[in-house]
């Protein structure tokens, strides 16, 4: 695995041994002939988490095609379209290898090969080439930077004075929309719900208290204890699914259920670049698998600087696996309503919006 050696095959849960675990060698890697260094650089950065966040790697993955049609150079005897798509899925392959692609990054660069084929090859490369980076631009404006505009100005709507609002995921939609609600001088609570292993909730608890929001932070276990004085459930997503499901962080579903059994609507923000036509009604058929050691809690003391984190053998004992699931599906029931660029819909929607979408080939 990346970050913590391969595990011994006792430690994977058999009911998860389809899935990916990150696995991928350095010598592939450095000097390929056939990747552009971008590609390789930015494989690093999805393996180590550097880049995360659905809407962080789609824009990464569009700003490095960008820097590749730049430099490509077409081999002789050859047409640019189709040799550069075939670049192209070789440096998709090996991103893919390092880390799965979110569907924002499916869908972006599904968008970006429909225009690839439909380049016209009586006019001259260079033409070819701003055609596709104009492509590229207008997909970043339109379907990310206006979507999330519109989003957040529909939601304006529903904060009012006096709203208590929990959210989850750190997601950088969420942050825009609160942001965009203190600066209409709305007064609301916020409950960031914080769990582990990711620390993002942190950065996103400082900005708000900073901008003046009273804020307060619990841990995903004491979710029911705050809920009765919850008024609304605000939540990012990774993607929509066909059957209207959520796929989210992990936790996610658990915040769902728990806010429809205290009757609090729970409202989901997502544009339409990450609705897919995937179909999944459990978190098992797919899903990504994390590394199990950042599960494992280095110990709270102050003196002993030689301390092992608790478990720190526990790769040793052989009934115990840890495991570390990106993901979860939260079903349409649970959710009041998702809010997209198009309006405000129920979940079971999706499947109209995938109809109205310039129907991408599906490959």
């Amino acid at each position: 695995g990346v970050g913590g050696g391969a595990l011994p095959r006792k430690h994977i849960v058999n009911l998860f041994n389809h899935l990916h675990q990150p696995k991928f060698a350095a010598t592939e890697i450095v000097n390929s002939p056939v990747l552009h260094p971008a590609v390789t650089k930015l494989g690093i950065q999805y393996a180590k988490g550097a880049v995360v966040g659905s809407k962080a790697r789609c824009l990464a993955l569009l700003k490095v095609l960008n820097q590749l049609i730049q430099d490509y150079e077409t081999p002789p005897e050859k047409e640019f379209g189709r040799s550069f798509e075939e670049m192209l899925n070789v440096s998709a392959n090996h991103l893919q290898r390092c880390r799965p692609f979110s569907v924002s990054m499916t869908n972006a660069l599904r968008h970006i090969k429909m225009y690839v084929r439909q380049l016209d090859g009586k006019v001259s490369v260079s033409e070819q080439k701003e055609c596709l980076l104009e492509t590229i631009e207008s997909y970043i404006r339109d379907q990310i930077e206006k979507a999330e505009e519109a989003i957040c100005s529909s939601v304006q709507d529903k904060i009012c004075n006096g709203d208590v609002i929990l959210t989850y995921g750190c997601s950088s939609l969420i942050k825009h929309i609160l942001e965009e609600a203190i600066r209409r001088q709305k007064t609301f609570r916020v409950i960031i719900v914080n769990a582990r292993p990711r620390q993002d909730e942190n950065a996103m608890l400082e900005e708000l208290v900073q901008l003046g929001v009273r804020c307060m932070c619990v841990l995903i276990n004491a979710v029911s204890y705050v809920m009765p004085e919850v008024t609304k459930v605000l939540l990012g997503a990774h993607a929509l699914l066909a059957n209207g499901s959520v796929m989210s962080r992990v936790g996610t579903a658990q915040i769902a259920l728990v806010a429809k059994s205290y009757n609090v609507p729970v409202l989901v923000c997502c544009e339409t670049h990450k609705f897919t036509e995937r179909v999944q009604t459990d978190a098992f058929v797919y899903n990504e698998i994390g590394n199990p050691n950042d599960l494992v809690l280095a110990p709270r003391t102050r003196d002993n600087a030689e301390a092992k984190p608790m478990l720190a053998d526990w790769e040793t004992i052989t009934s115990l696996t840890i495991l570390n699931l990106h993901y979860d599906v939260t079903p349409p029931e649970l959710v009041t309503a998702v809010v997209t660029e198009v309006a405000i819909l129920p979940c079971t929607s999706v499947p109209v919006i995938l109809r109205i979408k310039p129907s991408d080939v599906t490959y």
